[in-house]
């Protein structure tokens, strides 16, 4: 389960973080259609919020520091989780961004329960590696493998 988890998550982050990279513009407009951010602010969370989910994707791929990632990973979760509750509070008709595209669309084309279900699924697989982080084929595992201990023959 744990390294289905972290296989997983990791391939979300990689697909949600390259896809905005990809269209750094359209990740602008995303994240400004929250509303939520002074102007100066909205580019750099736009350019930086890629990278770092590229960056999460990676470690998570590698097993490298499993649970701080998956602990960072469930923050940054939950900011999306807050962000898109707020709009849908607010009655702003946007598409959240999460996989690329973002802003405004009509009223119809909004999918906040969704949106929020399918984060709240994340955030119980991140929980579960908050939990337990020692997953198959990780660095983790590798890093922290005790070696045999040998004794040496004829000793008493």
């Amino acid at each position: 389960m744990g390294t289905a988890a972290r296989l997983g998550l990791a391939a979300v982050w990689f697909v949600s973080g390259s896809i905005k990279a990809a269209d750094l513009n359209q990740a602008y407009i995303a994240v400004q259609a929250y509303d939520l951010l002074p102007q100066g602010v909205v580019s750099v969370v736009a350019a930086a919020v890629p990278f770092v989910e590229i960056a999460l994707g990676l470690l998570l791929l590698l097993g490298l520091g499993t649970r701080l990632v998956a602990v960072l990973s469930a923050i940054v979760m939950l900011g999306f989780v807050v962000a898109i509750s707020q709009a849908w509070a607010r009655g702003l008709t946007i598409d959240c961004g999460c996989f690329g595209g973002g802003g405004q669309v009509a009223a119809s084309e909004t999918a906040y329960p969704q949106e929020i279900a399918r984060d709240i699924g994340f955030l119980a697989l991140m929980g579960w590696l908050i939990v337990r982080p020692r997953t198959w084929l990780s660095m983790d595992g590798w890093l922290t493998r005790r070696p045999a201990v040998v004794e040496a023959v004829g000793e008493d």
